[in-house]
């Protein structure tokens, strides 16, 4: 949404035409044929190997190939995305299609732009970091059959294979959804096309990842889209292992939220702190870093009194943010072990959302 409270296009993105493509808007083939019953659509950015491996599990879809189609809106800065693309199989079945841009453009203006050029009147959005079974697409298109007008959440689970990455990496990160929640995510959400093109798509104000996917669904519901659950509509997302320093610059871009939230004030029911914060972690943190602080002091001069009860400050914070590896001694060391790092994400997240509630003029923390 723009600032005049408008659905807000952005200016139009900088597109390239696919040297050698065959004919068709934006570099792309204009399918020819029958006008398929539904289209996945994905952003990509620099990921050929998951995005391989996206494409992979599109091509073992059981639905019929006639029915459905890719678009695939990418800004690789590398060769090996657009050779993917141009090679992959599902390409040669006139099911693949897919749009270049210049490097720089946020997911808000691929997903604009895919569902765009997208033929089908229901859109099915994901991520090159999700792998679907092979009866995503047609329970997409089943749930959507029985509820036309509606927008639908489907499920997303880790990936099974991957499992073991989450398990034993620190800092790795993945997702998981549980629907419906609030915040719409795109890695497995459908719109009714109607609905995008009454809403203008997702706000390309915003360059990040960072809840452009949150104001569209908010911004469709108020003009009466129902928001459901379709928890058959199940895809798994990868888990990308990180260290601590990467996931400290990724989490930056959560200085947007606040945009979201005062585009959207009622996002803060049911939020932790009075609604001004977004987890509850991050409602307990300041006690949590004023303990922290006067344990460092009490250690410093030698006064136990002052290190109990800077403990004490920080168990609170502790008890949400641990990650949960079981109850057995070696579950409960670990947790423990990767409280420091989760302490210094939470401040990185706690920092940029601080800076984005100047920014933005609204507090959310």
């Amino acid at each position: 949404m723009g600032p005049a409270g408008r659905p807000a296009r952005g200016p139009a993105p900088h597109r390239r035409v696919v040297p050698g493509a065959p004919r068709g808007a934006l570099g792309v083939s204009d399918g020819g044929g029958a006008v398929p019953a539904i289209s996945v659509v994905v952003p990509s950015h620099d990921r050929p190997l998951r995005l391989r491996w996206l494409l992979n599990a599109l091509q073992e879809q059981t639905l019929d190939p006639a029915q459905w189609e890719v678009v695939v809106a990418h800004d690789s800065s590398g060769p090996e995305t657009e050779e993917l693309l141009r090679t992959h199989p599902l390409a040669a079945a006139g099911v693949l299609r897919h749009l270049t841009f210049d490097p720089g453009p946020g997911p808000a203006v691929k997903r604009n732009a895919g569902w765009r050029a997208a033929r089908a009147p229901r859109i099915l959005f994901t991520d090159d970091d999700c792998r679907p079974p092979r009866d995503w697409v047609a329970n997409g298109l089943a749930a959507a059959l029985a509820r036309p007008d509606a927008i639908l959440q489907g499920r997303t689970t880790i990936d099974p294979d991957e499992l073991a990455v989450r398990q034993r990496v620190p800092h790795a990160r993945s997702q998981e959804v549980d629907p419906p929640v609030p915040w719409a995510q795109t890695c497995n959400i459908l719109y009714p096309r109607a609905v995008l093109e009454a809403t203008g798509g997702f706000d390309e104000s915003l360059p990040l990842a960072a809840g452009e996917d949150t104001d569209l669904a908010l911004r469709a519901r108020a003009l009466g889209a129902p928001y459901e659950a379709a928890p058959d509509v199940l895809t798994f997302h990868c888990v990308e292992p990180a260290t601590l320093l990467a996931r400290m610059r990724e989490v930056q871009r959560w200085e947007h939220l606040p945009f979201v939230v005062r585009a959207h004030p009622e996002v803060r029911d049911g939020l932790p702190g009075f609604g001004t914060c977004w987890k509850p972690a991050h409602a307990r943190l300041p006690a949590a870093a004023a303990g922290v602080t006067l344990a460092a002091t009490a250690l410093a001069r030698r006064r136990p009194g002052l290190l109990g009860a800077g403990v004490a400050a920080v168990v609170p914070w502790a008890l949400a943010a641990a990650p949960r590896y079981g109850r057995d001694p070696r579950g409960v060391a670990r947790s423990v072990s990767e409280l420091p790092g989760r302490f210094a994400l939470d401040v990185a997240e706690f920092t940029a959302l601080a800076r984005g509630s100047v920014r933005y003029r609204t507090l959310l923390l």
